[in-house]
């Protein structure tokens, strides 16, 4: 009896330890550059109240190689807003994640920066020393501006650094020119910089929804429920676009014109559509030429449209 008592326990307690685990939902918050649906969602609680009785949380896992180490361990279920450059090397590299829907797409927002007035062109920046992220998606946008020209990486010098680094680089003369997105961009144009060009016709600058593949499997609901959550905070932002704009500049500490400014550079429609997959092949053929991924994936399997 005492046995089966002990047993009976035993059993009791791992039945509550599984519901308190189902009933936890991790969530990322990256808010920059101006990522509304994800600011929408946190400040107004868009997801909680979605999923009653779940214990929310919202990271602020920025980079992108924290959030698909989160989705590795388990830690985090949904990484929101990742750029399309980690997904990828994170799958390559065996985390079990899906594609589940676009958070962005805003080609405009980003550049290639430039303050010396002889640098006027693509062109005019062979031999230059040029600072940015490498292996992100201004990385690709210079590669893509530098072939479109009929130059390569290897006509320039290319300096490894963080965005920050790079535009102040970049602004007291240390390097030529930069890789820039965001309020980044129109602090140094304020300050005198160009845009040499913006991703337009080159990269669509593609953030991802990626969830842990477990979680899909077990729970395709779930995902669904908060990919509905996505489309409000969507829908809020056309339906209340000053509010919207209130709660990012306040969540940011950009100037309400700042938001305005950059608003309509970005597409938050997050329906995948064939042009987002064809991006996201470009996006890997240039992690795999630049010698940043160990070998090519199947990008239709890693998207999943639920």
């Amino acid at each position: 009896m005492a046995i089966t008592v002990v047993a009976a326990v035993i059993l009791a307690s791992t039945v509550v330890q599984t519901t308190a685990k189902e009933k936890e939902l991790s969530v990322t918050y990256v808010k920059a550059p101006l990522n509304i649906p994800s600011i929408l969602q946190k400040r107004l609680k868009l997801v909680e109240k979605a999923f009653p009785g779940f214990v929310v949380s919202h990271p602020e896992l920025t980079a992108g190689p924290k959030q698909t180490a989160g989705l590795a361990s388990g830690s985090v279920d949904v990484a929101n807003c990742l750029g399309g450059t980690s997904a990828i090397l994170a799958y390559a590299n065996g985390v079990d994640l899906k594609v589940v829907g676009i958070f962005a797409r805003s080609p405009k927002a980003f550049t290639v920066l430039a303050k010396d007035k002889d640098i006027a062109s693509i062109s005019d920046l062979k031999g230059k020393k040029i600072a940015g992220p490498k292996g992100t998606i201004l990385h690709q946008l210079l590669v893509a501006a530098l072939k479109r020209e009929e130059l390569s990486v290897n006509d320039v010098q290319f300096l490894g650094m963080g965005l920050a680094d790079g535009v102040t680089a970049m602004m007291n003369g240390s390097v030529d020119a930069c890789l820039a997105a965001g309020p980044a961009v129109l602090r140094s144009t304020e300050q005198g910089a160009r845009i040499i060009t913006t991703g337009e016709g080159l990269v669509d600058a593609t953030t991802v929804i990626a969830v842990r593949g477990e979680l899909l499997r077990d729970d395709p609901d779930l995902v669904r429920r908060f990919m509905k959550v996505d489309e409000e905070s969507v829908t809020l932002l056309d339906s209340d676009r000053t509010r919207a704009i209130d709660i990012t500049a306040e969540e940011t500490g950009l100037s309400i014109d700042d938001v305005k400014t950059m608003l309509p550079l970005y597409d938050f429609d997050s329906t995948i559509r064939p042009s987002d997959v064809e991006e996201l092949k470009r996006t890997q053929d240039f992690l795999f030429d630049n010698g940043m991924l160990p070998h090519k994936i199947d990008i239709e399997k890693m998207v999943k449209t639920i």
